[in-house]
């Protein structure tokens, strides 16, 4: 990634960051400003490195009413998270929150197939919430891979609930 293309993708993590806060009331202006601050510097970091596109959830609900072909991956556990509620058509593949600077041959090719062969195809990671670094790490693997349509879901399952968009279930 050229340099002004990272200057302006980190530019407009910024901006995404800093309307969302605008939407808080006045009166919590400026609070924990520090806290957002160090949020969005590491998820605007995170971007960069991971080479990865962002979506909105407004975006996102918007695809899936469109029904656009593309494949989501809920990047949070199972049992903990996956099985009481995920966005609507999700697959799921737990990552771990910490970076991983390398993949296990089995994570790696459980990866891949769930991901398919087609390079091209649109692909969206999500986690928890903004924070959770889980889906920066499925969208900065699919992005080493080769796939180059890999966006990252910040709000996560956090915000689509916030939304009160629905949700599934597994069984």
């Amino acid at each position: 990634m050229t340099y002004h293309k990272k200057l302006l993708v980190t530019g407009l993590v910024c901006l995404v960051f800093f309307a969302a806060f605008i939407g808080s009331s006045y009166a919590a202006w400026g609070s924990k400003e520090l806290e957002t601050e160090k949020i969005a510097v590491q998820f605007a970091r995170e971007v960069v490195k991971g080479g990865y596109k962002i979506v909105s959830t407004e975006e996102l609900k918007g695809w899936i009413d469109q029904k656009k072909d593309m494949l989501i991956v809920d990047t949070m556990p199972y049992e903990d998270s996956y099985k009481k509620q995920h966005v609507p058509g999700a697959v799921q593949l737990e990552f771990p929150i910490k970076e991983l600077s390398s993949l296990d041959d089995k994570t790696k090719a459980d990866l891949e197939k769930l991901l398919g062969k087609n390079k091209d195809r649109l692909i969206v990671f999500y986690c928890g919430f903004t924070k959770c670094g889980r889906s920066h790490n499925g969208a900065m693997w699919a992005v080493k891979l080769g796939y180059k349509n890999v966006y990252r879901y910040p709000g996560g399952i956090t915000g689509w609930s916030e939304a009160d968009y629905p949700v599934e279930k597994s069984q």
